[in-house]
Parts: structure tokens; sequence; C-alpha cells
């Protein structure tokens, strides 16, 4: 692996602002403006760090008790909740920092939490199980046991809550909880996304491969061949590309005219450890992706899934997460030291495309402090 430089940056990434927590920086999310940038770490913490600063607007250390596990903003931007390894759920008011609501959800961890896209919902997963709540915190519902622990759970548009685990993705209605629509599949599933119509949901299996069903048909299939998990998935806002993990490669099918299916997907190479995360722009079909060498890169892409890096930059240790800022105009990355990065982006007229191996290679030396 080259010897990176932290804090080295090139393309449309600008110079903005780092931070640190107490620990390795696990979830977070920005409030609606971009005004804060909220942060939990493995040893439990909460803070809420200023957007354009990065000075902290306040810290809650380890009010979880094991630590934190998953974050999520509510859709007004005003709240937020944290989930984690105490069995909790605690929603959080964003500028004052103060919990409005604890809600007990068992005995084990709580490993995810999402709101509805209107925000009248909050679900999250313990073990087997998946709850929903009100946006006052009252329990509206939960799940009979999953045959296994649920990996990943998600809303979509149609305010239904998806639910993955091993051998199948199901989808539940909001308000009783009654079972909608079931897709099985005889495998683990370890990560789950869906379009942004919900018409399509993807997941990563513990066998190294992808699978996804079209929701209209319950047609599946499956993309095989990945070096590792595909852990960190991605759909763009249009729902035409899902970007996906599984090694140092980011691969990109693309959904137009009747693909992915007898397509090629765009391959982008630019890490030289396997991808950690992945989040595309809001409005555009900008991709950011984070790897365990700790690289960040912006990446400009077709709607063919081709493409090539737009920015590129280091941070202290392998990259957990990436969120953009919603106007699209900055990107933070949290990092396994702790570290809280972010940068205002800049605008770009043209796409790299096939010039990335080049600018690839001209780059990963600029970043190793090989050249100025």
């Amino acid at each position: 692996m080259p010897d990176l430089k932290v804090g080295n940056r090139k393309g449309v990434l600008r110079p903005g602002w780092s931070a640190a927590v107490d620990d390795y920086a696990i979830a977070g999310g920005w409030s609606r403006g971009g005004e804060a940038l909220m942060v939990g770490d493995v040893e439990g913490g909460v803070y809420a760090l200023d957007g354009k600063s990065g000075a902290t607007a306040w810290e809650r250390p380890g009010i979880h008790e094991g630590g934190v596990l998953a974050m999520a903003v509510h859709p007004s931007g005003t709240s937020f909740a944290t989930a984690g390894q105490d069995g909790r759920v605690l929603i959080w008011s964003a500028a004052e920092g103060q919990v409005s609501q604890a809600i007990d959800v068992g005995s084990g961890w709580v490993e995810n939490v999402a709101w509805s896209p209107d925000g009248q919902w909050l679900a999250a997963s313990c073990s087997r199980e998946v709850r929903a709540y009100g946006a006052d915190g009252s329990e509206v519902w939960r799940s009979d046991d999953h045959p296994s622990t649920v990996s990943a759970i998600a809303w979509s548009n149609a305010g239904e809550l998806a639910t993955a685990c091993y051998g199948r993705v199901t989808f539940f209605d909001p308000f009783s909880g009654a079972l909608r629509q079931k897709m099985e599949w005889q495998g683990s599933l370890v990560s789950m996304v869906l379009s942004s119509d919900g018409g399509i949901v993807a997941c990563g299996s513990q066998d190294n491969s992808v699978h996804f069903w079209r929701r209209s048909t319950e047609q599946d299939s499956m993309m095989s061949g990945y070096p590792g998990k595909p852990s960190a998935l991605a759909f763009d806002d249009s729902g035409t590309l899902l970007a996906t993990g599984g090694g140092e490669t980011v691969t990109v099918w693309s959904f137009q005219r009747g693909g992915p299916e007898g397509t090629t997907p765009g391959v982008l190479e630019f890490h030289v450890q396997p991808i950690t995360t992945l989040a595309f722009a809001p409005g555009v079909m900008h991709l950011a992706s984070g790897g365990r060498d700790g690289v960040v890169v912006v990446w400009s892409l077709a709607r063919d899934g081709t493409g090539g890096p737009i920015g590129a930059a280091v941070v202290a240790g392998p990259v957990s997460e990436l969120y953009w800022r919603p106007d699209g105009r900055a990107l933070a990355a949290l990092d396994a030291q702790g570290g809280v990065t972010v940068w205002p982006v800049g605008r770009t007229k043209s796409r790299m495309g096939h010039a990335s191996a080049g600018l690839r290679r001209t780059w990963l030396r600029q970043l190793t402090g090989l050249m100025n």
C-alpha cells in the first residue's frame, strides 16, 4: 500500500476542516441546512460539530453504554435518533443535544435505526425482531421473529418498511406491521439498499455476490465474482445506477434500457484496499467512495456506470462512513481513528472518463507526497 499522506487532497475536494471524537467514529448525519454534523462513536458518545468550522457545539460522552451502533436524522433535519449496544434508541434535538425520548427496544444490540420518509415512523431492529414507533416514541407494532438477525432495514418512498436477514427480504405495512411482500433466496444477506422509487431492492450476500429483485414481478438476478462481501451499496437519486463494493474496485451497474442483465458494469479503480462505504451526491451522478486505505474518492459517472475520479483525499484511518451535505456542496468522512473531516466540494465542468487510469497514477503519487 502506498504511504498516503493524511490531509492531502486533490481535485474538487477543497480545504475544509477536521475534528476528532473520543474513539472510532461509526455513524453520523447532517442537520437539514448543514448547520451541524452529528457523530456517534464506539465509546457511546454523541457529538454535534459546527458545519462550517468543526467546532464542538455540544457533546454527550458515553451516553450509550457499550457504544453507538447506528444513527438516523429525521427528515426535518431538526432531530435525530441513535441506537446502541445498550438496547436503547434515543431521540435527540439536534440544536440543543437534549434527549426527548429514550426507548428500551430489547436486551440485545439495536443495530439499525431508520426514519420513514415522511418522518411519522421510526423503525429499529434488535436481534431477529424489528419494531416501529411513532414520532413521539410510542410503540406502534413489532414483527414476529425473523429467521436470523436482521442485518439491514430501509423505508420505501411509499412508506413500507423493508428488512433483510438470512434467506429473505420482507416488506411490512407501516401502520400495522402486516406482511406486504416477501422475496426469498437461500443465502445470508449482509446489506440492503432500495431504489429511489422503491421498485428495486438490492442486497449484498455473504457468498460474495449482489442479489436484487424487481418488486413488480419479483424477478430476481445475481451479480457474482466479487472478491469479498459487498457490504457497501448505493443507488443514485434516479434509481439508474447501483454502486457496489466487495473489493478494491467500485462496480457500478446501470438499470437503463432494461439493464443490468446482459450489460458490462462500470469499474472504478483507485483504492488499494477494500471499499467500506459508498454515497451518491443528491441530484447529480457524483459518487463518493471510502476504503480501508483511508482514501476518499469522488467520481463523476455517466448513465452507463462508467466514469472517472474528480477528487481524492486521505484521512487518518479506514473510512467508516461518508455523508454528503443535503445541498451536495460538502462531503463528510468519518474514520476508525475518531477523525471527522469535511471538505467543500467544488464545481466540475467535465467528466474524467477514460483518463482515470493515468489520473489515478498521478494522484496517487501526489497523495503520497512524492510530488507537489
